[in-house]
């Protein structure tokens, strides 16, 4: 028997015969990077996962962790390709106590699924988060990603929901980190570490998040303006005043023509600020009133509301949130789709520079800014001819990544045409905790089986 055939002997002994992929033909499908699995696995218990794991740090084998694959563009080039480990069949809630506002569920289960429970549940629950791709990605992938949407701004991101976690260790040990009530830990606290880590420390399998009670009331306001100076002066006395709101972004000219395809858009500027606010009644109708003021102080050319069930706002904030699918969707061309953080007072300076840059080069470049968030995302459509503007592009990637950096921030390459990935590091500048990184990752994960190649600095 040969090693290969032994490996899926006892991967079908793990999960079944029924759910592993080791025909070639499909597997092409499950590639990364031009690297194809030697198999594809689906455990349906924690357990499962943890034999998979065991298995395949004995044999030294590289193990992929994969959702629904939302993320899988996102990461260095992986130094191997063994097994890819999906968690697709771990989609169950397993404990749910809306009364204390907490949820536990297994992590391939989807955020859309999630929301839509709870929404039922009394008088209607949410879990707190807006990433993109939410009916698609699933729970482990958006923790592993630490992917966030514009509701940050009042929300906060994973790190601020999660209060327990189970994963599966490098060697197969099952590691269970919190749980339903906060409490002080010693030593490494594993779900900060498991939090953005990208599936490279160990295999996330089931998460508990604080809930919230649905907003009573919400709206978007849509604000445009002739130029960015009265644009980021009209944001900036938002953020320094006592309103709370639950987003705030700032669109580009080329971000708000992308966008009419997708939804009716206000009549516009150069650009457009659109302000999501949640809560009860009397505090939105406050907000509005107040950020008009505000905005009429600073030029704004309209004002325009959609309420909170309107098809308007929703649809407005998913074209936000899944821009980079909806181009790719409307142009079928290749897409760069960056993602920049920084000091949250830079962001005007950010999207000037940023404009600019792209602008030089030759670039249609879509910008969205969270703007309370210091996080600015950029869209570039490259057209059908990549290897023409190879040497731009990637002279693109390190300017932009230059100036997020001296504004104390950095670039990741969330997706790009393999061409381009080969020649620029898509986590940006090393910083100053790299090698802190490097140390966790060599006591929890010796052999490298997690991930390897993908994260930072090709750990």
């Amino acid at each position: 028997m040969s090693h290969t055939d032994r490996l899926f002997y006892r991967l079908i002994e793990i999960v079944g015969e029924a759910h592993i992929i080791k025909n070639p033909d499909q597997l092409k499908s499950y590639s990364l990077d031009g690297k194809r699995p030697k198999a594809v696995v689906f455990p349906g218990t924690i357990d499962e996962i943890s034999k998979v794991v065991a298995c395949a740090c004995e044999e030294r084998l590289a193990v992929i962790p994969r959702g629904n694959g939302t993320k899988m563009a996102m990461g260095g080039i992986p130094k191997k390709v063994d097994i890819i480990l999906s968690t697709s069949r771990l989609n169950r809630i397993v404990d749910s106590d809306c009364d204390n506002l907490t949820l536990s569920a297994e992590s391939g289960m989807t955020l859309g699924d999630v929301q839509k429970r709870l929404a039922k549940e009394g008088k209607g629950y949410f879990l707190p988060l807006d990433p993109p791709f939410t009916d698609k990605a699933t729970l482990g992938g958006i923790v592993a990603a630490n992917s966030s949407g514009p509701k940050r701004l009042l929300y906060g991101t994973a790190r601020d929901l999660i209060t327990g976690m189970k994963a599966v260790f490098p060697n197969g040990d099952v590691v269970v980190s919190g749980g339903k009530t906060v409490k002080n830990v010693s030593g490494y606290d594993m779900c900060k570490l498991l939090i953005g880590s990208y599936g490279t420390l160990g295999i996330i399998s089931e998460i508990t998040f604080k809930l919230l009670p649905l907003p009573e009331k919400g709206a978007t306001l849509f604000i445009p303006f002739a130029a960015l100076d009265e644009c980021v002066g009209f944001t900036h006395d938002i953020l320094h005043s006592q309103l709370l709101p639950a987003s705030m972004d700032i669109l580009n000219a080329v971000a708000i023509e992308k966008m009419k395809y997708r939804i009716s858009m206000p009549p516009t500027g150069n650009y457009l600020v659109a302000i999501g606010s949640e809560g009860v009644s009397e505090t939105i109708e406050r907000q509005i009133s107040e950020i008009s003021e505000i905005g009429k102080r600073h030029g704004a050319l309209a004002l325009e509301t959609a309420t909170l069930h309107s098809e308007r706002h929703h649809g407005f904030w998913i074209s936000v949130r899944d821009f980079a699918q909806g181009l790719i969707m409307e142009n079928d061309t290749n897409l760069i789709s960056l993602k920049s953080n920084f000091l949250v007072s830079k962001y005007g300076e950010m999207i000037r520079s940023y404009e600019k840059i792209t602008q030089a080069l030759g670039f249609d470049g879509a910008l969205i800014c969270h703007s309370g968030n210091g996080v600015l995302y950029s869209y570039v459509m490259v057209g059908k001819n990549v290897r023409s503007k190879t040497e731009s592009l990637v002279e693109l990637v390190g300017k932009l990544t230059a100036e997020a950096v001296k504004n104390e921030g950095n670039l990741v390459v969330e997706s790009s045409p393999l061409s381009i990935k080969k020649k620029v590091d898509v986590w940006g500048e090393l910083r100053s905790d790299y090698q802190v990184m490097c140390h966790l990752k060599k006591e929890i994960d010796p052999r490298s089986i997690l991930n390897p190649g993908r994260f930072v600095g090709g750990i």
